[in-house]
């Protein structure tokens, strides 16, 4: 299984926390990391987006369809995030597209880590492969990207 963890690029500050929209430098984060993606992505990728503004402003520059997903709003599990991604799943690719600590969480999670939560800065991506061995799921971090390093 590939899993593909975006986090949402810079947004305002403010209140609802949930209507928070990415800023001018959000906007090309989110445009940067989405050109990088685009050519990398599988063809039968499923994209699963967290309902808040930012995470749907983010994943709009990608181009391509996304499903909302309550169970990755801010404050979701890294479980709830693994579950909802079908994870562990042989054969598939999920870009995750969600939040912080969360999606830390879910690297630090599936690398070896419990209870940690690593920093996923905005806008970055973390690839982790995972596949059976020896009747047990072994993960591997394919890459780490941020959009100040494109």
């Amino acid at each position: 299984m590939e899993l593909i963890l975006w986090r949402h690029a810079e947004a305002e500050d403010g209140w609802p926390d949930a209507a928070r929209a990415l800023t001018p430098k959000g906007r090309k984060q989110a445009e940067k990391m989405a050109a990088w993606l685009a050519p990398r992505l599988p063809p039968d990728t499923r994209i699963l987006v967290s309902p808040a503004l930012r995470t749907q402003q983010t994943v709009a520059a990608l181009g391509l369809d996304f499903s909302t997903h309550d169970e990755l709003a801010p404050g979701a599990s890294e479980h709830e995030v693994l579950h909802t991604a079908g994870w562990p799943a042989e054969n598939s690719s999920v870009l995750i597209v969600g939040h912080q600590p969360t999606l830390g969480a879910v690297a630090a999670l599936l690398l070896g880590q419990q209870n940690v939560s690593w920093s996923v800065k905005k806008g970055a991506v973390w690839w982790i492969s995972g596949r059976t061995r020896f009747g047990s799921m072994t993960s591997q971090l394919r890459a780490v990207m941020s959009p100040d390093l494109l």
